[in-house]
């Protein structure tokens, strides 16, 4: 009886580590390029001080699981594809880092007490991965001078990128490009306020 009892329970161990191994492995995306970029150049001008607030992500979105929409206009939540952090996270790193990269952009946090700069916030509205189209992404942005808070830009960007390949790689290399976009918009228009120009792109 007890052999017998060992037996089924190894059966049953067995087919447990069985369904666990036919699982597909999660994958991690992040809207992060793989390898930094070179710095931009010094320049004689003073950093561009930016202190940008949490980013808003629509709710259908803001989760771990990739939300794709189908040809039919279908959505699919991928379990097996994940960001590598909360969206809005990532979001704001990656707005960041392009501004840190092209525009010589500093982030307040890390300058306490700065009398000069931008408060930027990011509403991002529209967030879509289309399969084997392109990335989608909408946003509303406003930026407010610290040393003058009566100087506000408020303005909306709408961006796609193809997504050819139709895998989700693929998408996650548009939403990138995407990204780095909305960020050279809001960095070249911080530029052109100071000079007196207020247009969005």
């Amino acid at each position: 009886m007890r052999a017998a009892t060992w037996g089924l329970a190894a059966a049953w161990a067995t087919m447990l580590v069985a369904g666990c191994g036919s699982q597909p492995p999660v994958r991690f995306h992040s809207l992060l390029p793989a390898v930094a970029a070179p710095a931009s150049p010094g320049s004689n001008a003073a950093p561009l001080v930016v202190e940008l607030g949490p980013v808003t992500v629509p709710a259908a979105v803001d989760q771990p699981q990739w939300v794709l929409r189908a040809g039919d206009d279908s959505l699919r939540m991928m379990e097996g594809e994940r960001w590598v952090a909360p969206l809005r996270d990532e979001l704001r790193a990656a707005v960041m880092a392009r501004l840190a990269e092209r525009f010589d952009a500093v982030d307040a946090r890390t300058r306490p007490g700065t009398a000069t700069g931008w408060r930027l916030h990011i509403e991002v509205q529209r967030f879509e991965s289309l399969v084997g189209r392109e990335a989608w992404i909408e946003a509303a942005w406003s930026a407010t001078s610290v040393a003058t808070p009566q100087r506000v830009l408020a303005c909306t960007s709408r961006l796609h990128e193809p997504a050819g390949g139709g895998d989700v790689p693929a998408l996650a290399a548009a939403h990138r490009r995407a990204i780095q976009r909305l960020a050279d918009q809001i960095g070249e228009r911080l530029q052109a306020m100071p000079r007196g120009d207020a247009s969005c792109p």
